[in-house]
């Protein structure tokens, strides 16, 4: 099959995942006819409720059509409830003609790199094109693990957090964020469909993992870019950060992951302790009696 075919494809694959998830019921048609063989919407139905021709939106689904009308997708939108990142996904896959290609080996410039370990009780990450992990600071590093250890191949945030036992077990609720890696993942390929580092990643992760294939095959797409997550540090204790994406301006497909506290906070007294901790050239490996302490510690004299 060639690139375009498989793009169509995944074009006809993501409507049709879309439609199964939208009953009659929800969209005020009657649930009348035969059994249904699938569940969700037929393609009539959802033709009947774009106000366009049944055998226009079939040929769209199986990849027939060179292109679509703008008017066209946002019916066709309105019409399976998508959201505003579904969307974006539906019009780039519709509309996607060339493959996009960037640089074989993303690297985070070194004025990024000086500001990110100048962030002091700020972790933070560097992200390239499929999550891989361009560049971290120290406090990163103690939160997660230690980067400089992964080889740079396997160093991927998605991969780390469904594969690495390490950083899944940092999250209190990991199935939540693994979840945003994959819908976030899932946007990437629309952009990069041939890419052949994103088609080894996302094989390897579904060999692995069933939640991944699973959650992959169902085509979720979200481009999230700020939260709060919950992280359990063997070290610290409980502790749980806002964190937000923030764009590199230069480069659209790098991103600067940042995770803060509230000063006077006990997340952010957490935070202090692992930067003192992580400072100290003969740091104690986690235990028990180290992760009963950090909120208790008065860290106000480092600058």
């Amino acid at each position: 099959m060639s690139s375009r075919a498989a793009r169509h494809n995944e074009l006809g694959e993501f409507l049709r995942t879309r439609r199964a998830q939208v009953t009659p019921e929800q969209v005020g048609l009657p649930a009348v006819g035969q059994p249904r063989r699938v569940a969700g919407l037929r393609r009539e139905e959802v033709a009947q409720l774009a106000a366009i021709s049944a055998d226009y939106y079939t040929r769209l689904e199986q990849g027939r059509l060179t292109s679509a009308s703008e008017s066209a997708l946002t019916a066709i939108a309105r019409a399976l409830r998508l959201d505003a990142d579904d969307e974006v996904y539906l019009r780039k896959l519709a509309h996607k003609s060339k493959v996009r290609r960037g640089p074989a080996v993303q690297r985070a410039r070194p004025a990024t790199e000086l500001l990110l370990n100048n962030l002091i009780d700020t972790p933070a990450l560097v992200l390239g094109r499929h999550m891989d992990i361009l560049a971290w600071n120290q406090l990163a590093a103690a939160l997660f693990i230690d980067f400089a250890e992964i080889p740079p191949e396997q160093r991927n945030f998605v991969r780390m957090a469904f594969l690495d036992p390490a950083v899944r077990s940092r999250y209190v609720a990991w199935e939540a964020t693994a979840r945003i890696c994959v819908e976030y993942l899932r946007m990437d390929a629309v952009e990069f469909p041939d890419d052949p580092r994103l088609m080894a990643l996302v094989g390897e992760l579904s060999v692995h993992d069933a939640d991944f294939r699973d959650w992959w095959a169902a085509r979720h797409v979200a481009r999230k870019t700020f939260g709060a997550k919950t992280f359990r540090h063997p070290a610290a204790g409980e502790l749980t950060l806002d964190w937000q994406m923030l764009a590199c301006l230069d480069d659209p497909h790098q991103t600067i992951l940042v995770m803060t506290a509230a000063p006077g906070t006990p997340s952010h007294q957490a935070l202090r302790f692992l930067a003192s901790w992580a400072d100290s050239a003969d740091a104690p490996p986690s235990s028990d009696s180290v992760a009963a302490t950090p909120h208790d510690r008065d860290y106000s004299d480092r600058s």
